[in-house]
């Protein structure tokens, strides 16, 4: 399997009067920055089987934007996304066969916290994603058993990618 590693754009400061944490949606600027961001990981990775997202404001529209740039259906929340748990992660991605390309887009600190397992890293030991970030690793047996680290790209990169 190939999964392809997203986190949301930027999106309203945590904290903002009258919208709760879990309803907050991407900013005008992080729209446009993702939608650059998505152009590049187009050219990068092939159009995924499938685009798993948390079902957050935040994550479902910057997966949309993802989905849109590959030319590909609306995403499928998957609440797995936003719980944190690794474990529920791992178990979501094993039921995809390993001939399969899988883009998640989610949160940190779970997202790094599942690329760290994943390249079989201590807890401590994590690549940060920066908002509208990704990676992409491939996995050769199940995901539980991880797998080896393809690339790491900030999204100024990938803005730069979505440029030319």
């Amino acid at each position: 399997m190939r999964l392809l590693i997203i986190r949301h754009a930027i999106a309203v400061r945590r904290g903002t009067p009258g919208i709760p944490d879990d309803e907050r949606p991407l900013t005008p600027k992080g729209e446009k920055r993702f939608r650059r961001c998505a152009r590049g990981l187009a050219r990068l990775v092939r159009r995924p089987d499938q685009v798993l997202t948390s079902p957050l404001p935040r994550a479902a529209r910057t997966a949309e934007l993802a989905a849109k740039a590959w030319g590909r259906g609306k995403p499928k929340a998957d609440p797995a996304l936003v719980s944190g748990s690794i474990r529920q992660m791992l178990a979501m991605l094993a039921g995809w066969p390993k001939d399969s390309t899988i883009a998640i887009v989610g949160h940190e600190p779970d997202l790094s916290a599942l690329l760290g397992h994943l390249l079989g890293g201590a807890t401590s030991e994590r690549l940060t994603f920066r908002k509208g970030g990704a990676a992409l690793v491939e996995l050769p047996g199940t995901p539980a058993q991880g797998g080896r680290l393809v690339w790491y790209l900030r999204p100024r990169i990938l803005r730069t990618l979505g440029r030319s």
